[in-house]
């Protein structure tokens, strides 16, 4: 029986540990974005965007629900749940498996799946069935909160895919090159969970006990469904009007601004999910949880964020290779906003999903789909590729409808929880905007810039907000 003082005590653990973990893929995926960008054309990039949407739009059928029904779930699963969860999986994997080869003719139809990224595409296929075998590990680490157990695959599968991609991009595969990444990464990932947390394997079908997870992973999965729909479908739909270098614009500029929000929410919603669905019954302590949440995410992300937007220019003028992703720029910005919200409102919809809440994800998701394929047509005619950008933008200023549904069943206060850290981060950005025509001169007056946006950022920090930092950070410890 897990108290109280453990889900606090394991979710700071956990916390610690994602971010350790997320430092360390951070620095991986950096370095390994700095040389594929380097070595590879926009059009690879392209390519690798439009095949992992598809992918993504697969994995909708791969997954019904059941993995965040048995997280959630307030009793302990049975043997039998988890191996009916474990079959239908594997039955779902190996479908998609096949249902990606059999549509092969669909897919030389479509801009950037033919050939090179066909193979890809076959190579994401067969990691479906793969990562089914991860499932029931991934499910017991999280009902125990023993989160820094997931860190080992994690980085593993990650230096796995990096060092092999970057590697081959050097030697001249291209696209190949990715193929024959998420080729290793699949084994490896297997291999490390199941030296960590093995479990009872086996093959059962239980209707009642399917039924039973289903009531509520339908549900959670109808909103995946509906993400799939808003993201992954339309950035394939995309394909048919943006070529496949335009496209790479678009990858580029959304893989660098989504770097903070993998350094910071990832981190803490990977912890969020399964901590807030133990607190469901401790309205005041779940409070506590979301807030702190907001706060330290909005703490990292926002002058990341704020940073990457002014320096980006002057570094790509720093990288004579990087000159090509230049016309990327503008969408960078605008996704950099979209992110900025998506800080704030990721964690809210988890808290919803945690407490039971789905219904409300449900009507928010379909709010953001129905916008994105109306908005964003719209603005790609006005802007071309950048229009889907700018549209992310604007949709993304709708989530503060997250913070009046959570509030409805938790009193939270979420303006407290970020203005001092977006004043500062804007104090952060006008004094590095201002000395651009320095930072811009070598790669020593970058490190300057980057020292002095810090010190302005921290003792922005400090002046507007000394009590709730250290308030903040001394909860941490109790």
């Amino acid at each position: 029986m897990i108290t109280i003082e453990d889900v606090r005590r394991k979710s700071v653990r956990g916390v610690v540990s994602y971010a350790i973990r997320t430092i360390a893929l951070q620095v991986i995926g950096f370095v390994a974005t700095v040389l594929l960008g380097y070595f590879l054309t926009p059009a690879d990039f392209g390519i690798y965007f439009i095949v992992t949407s598809v992918v993504g739009l697969l994995t909708f059928l791969s997954d019904i629900g059941l993995a965040a029904a048995l997280v959630q779930k307030k009793e302990q699963p049975t043997i039998e749940e988890l191996r009916t969860t474990f079959t239908v999986q594997q039955m779902l994997a190996c479908a998609i498996f096949a249902l990606t080869i059999i549509l092969t003719p669909l897919w030389n139809m479509q801009n950037g799946l033919h050939g090179d990224g066909l193979w890809l595409l076959y190579a994401l296929g067969f990691s479906f069935v793969m990562a089914s075998f991860k499932t029931i590990p991934s499910i017991l680490l999280e009902r125990k909160l023993e989160f820094s157990k997931l860190v080992f695959p994690q980085i593993l599968e990650n230096l796995t895919f990096y060092g092999i991609a970057v590697m081959l991009a050097w030697k001249g595969f291209g696209v190949m090159s990715y193929t024959y990444a998420v080729l290793a990464r699949s084994v490896i990932g297997v291999v490390s969970i199941y030296m960590i947390q093995s479990w009872s394997i086996g093959l059962a079908f239980s209707k009642d006990a399917l039924r039973r997870l289903l009531k509520y992973g339908m549900k959670f999965q109808l909103n995946d469904f509906l993400a799939r729909i808003k993201d992954d479908l339309f950035i394939v739909v995309l394909a048919r009007f943006l070529d496949p270098s335009q496209m790479g614009y678009v990858s580029w500029a959304k893989r660098w601004s989504l770097f903070p929000y993998q350094f910071s929410v990832n981190s803490i919603m990977s912890v969020t999910f399964p901590t807030f669905s133990r607190l469901q019954d401790h309205p005041e302590k779940l409070k506590r949880a979301i807030e702190k949440s907001i706060y330290f995410i909005t703490l990292v992300i926002f002058p990341i964020l704020v940073g990457l937007s002014v320096l980006a220019f002057p570094m790509t003028e720093l990288i004579p290779k990087y000159a090509k992703w230049q016309p990327a720029i503008p969408s960078l910005y605008f996704f950099c906003i979209n992110v900025a919200f998506a800080a704030i409102s990721s964690p809210l919809v988890n808290t919803m999903n945690a407490i039971g809440k789905i219904n409300n994800t449900l009507k928010l998701m379909m709010m953001w789909t129905v916008l994105t394929w109306t908005l964003t047509p719209v603005a790609v005619y006005m802007f071309s590729f950048t229009g889907v950008a700018v549209a992310s933008a604007l949709i993304a200023a709708s989530s503060y409808a997250t913070v009046w549904m959570v509030k409805k069943y938790v009193k939270i206060e979420a303006i407290d929880q970020i203005w001092r850290q977006g004043i500062a981060s804007l104090l952060m950005g006008g004094v590095l905007a201002w000395g651009l025509p320095y930072w811009e001169k070598s790669f020593v007056w970058m490190g300057v810039g980057v020292a002095v946006g810090v010190g302005v950022y921290v003792a922005g920090c400090v002046v507007l907000g000394y009590k709730k930092l250290m308030f903040e950070v001394n909860s941490l410890r109790r």
